[in-house]
């Protein structure tokens, strides 16, 4: 049976939503709206991204601590946002693992690092990494790491089963990408100003105890996951043992920050009957 609470995306001042929730033994409880359509991710990339680069690190090509991006920075820094690059430009504000500065540029070095250590476009090592192995067929990155994915809730619901019971990557490897680098660090979440701290992982928020946040009041601190600014966001709550996928085709703004958390609490609320 579906789940009801799914239908809540009917109520969103969007055009077009779909979503989905995928548990961690891989079902489907539910989907709604147009699954296999695909929409521009912006954020949601990263998590994808970040996944192509810790194959490349369990392949060898990379090491998470090797130097990447500026001076004193590492592949761990650049992935948790705390290489002191700026939010959208290639030039350093803070020293490396000071500040939690949410970086696009920091994305786009990794994904030149990646693609230089196994000399293949990083839109290429996505794809041969992680798409095709999960069977990602409509999901692309044409562009930025950070930004320039499209992709559908069916796609996605695939990542979002991996990630909970991974079988391309190590789970010791995933357990590292749900904990917290660099703990204790400050920063500003976009769209909902500064956390203390501003907990991030390998590529996944966290969410801890921030506040405001984009995921309902009864998500666990440990849920982890990206929401993406054209109005898009993939969360995995461990403790619930499930991921919802929500993807729309309108900027994420005020209406988000409303519509999303009561959405989550009631998919929650359903999975916990």
């Amino acid at each position: 049976m579906s789940l009801q609470s799914l239908a809540l995306i009917e109520k969103w001042p969007v055009p077009t939503a779909a979503a989905a929730v995928v548990r961690a033994d891989g079902t489907v409880p539910g989907t709604h709206g147009p699954g296999a359509r695909p929409f521009a991710l912006a954020s949601v990339s990263k998590p994808l991204a970040a996944y192509a680069v810790l194959v490349a690190y369990e392949e060898g090509a990379v090491e998470l601590d090797e130097p990447a991006g500026p001076e004193g920075s590492t592949v761990r820094h650049l992935l948790a946002h705390t290489s002191g690059l700026a939010f959208d430009e290639h030039r350093v504000t803070a020293p490396p693992g000071q500040r939690r500065l949410y970086s696009n540029a920091g994305f786009e070095q990794l994904g030149d690092h990646i693609a230089k250590a196994t000399e293949i476009p990083f839109g290429e090592y996505l794809k041969q990494a992680v798409l095709e192995p999960l069977g990602m067929t409509s999901t692309t990155l044409d562009g930025s790491p950070a930004k320039d994915g499209v992709s559908t809730v069916d796609d996605l619901v695939r990542f979002a089963a991996e990630v909970q019971a991974p079988r391309l990557l190590d789970p010791r490897t995933v357990a590292e990408a749900m904990t917290v680098q660099y703990p204790g660090t400050k920063g500003v979440l976009p769209g909902y100003g500064h956390q203390n701290p501003n907990d991030w992982s390998l590529g996944f928020e966290i969410r801890d105890s921030k506040s405001p946040h984009w995921t309902g009041s009864s998500s666990s601190p440990r849920t982890f996951g990206h929401f993406g600014q054209s109005g898009t966001f993939l969360w995995i709550d461990p403790d619930a043992g499930a991921a919802c996928v929500a993807l729309t085709d309108r900027a994420f703004g005020p209406w988000a920050t409303e519509a999303w958390p009561a959405f989550t609490d009631a998919v929650l609320a359903e999975l916990g009957r």
